[in-house]
């Protein structure tokens, strides 16, 4: 993932932090407990393509 790409992109839903999940490939954000999905190296920022997250994901 882009580091300068991740510094600009905020979440949809609630306008926090993305963090980078290397391990399944996507954006996380702990606001929200959304992670959005990152396909052929695109973040996909929809958040009715996010999936739920735990707090302790």
């Amino acid at each position: 993932m882009n580091n300068q790409l991740l510094k600009i992109l905020v979440c949809p839903k609630s306008g926090g932090k993305l963090e980078y999940n290397e391990n399944n490939n996507e954006l996380v954000c702990k606001e929200s407990n959304l992670a959005y999905p990152i396909v052929d190296g695109i973040p996909i920022m929809l958040i009715d393509k996010a999936r739920n997250i735990s707090k302790e994901d």
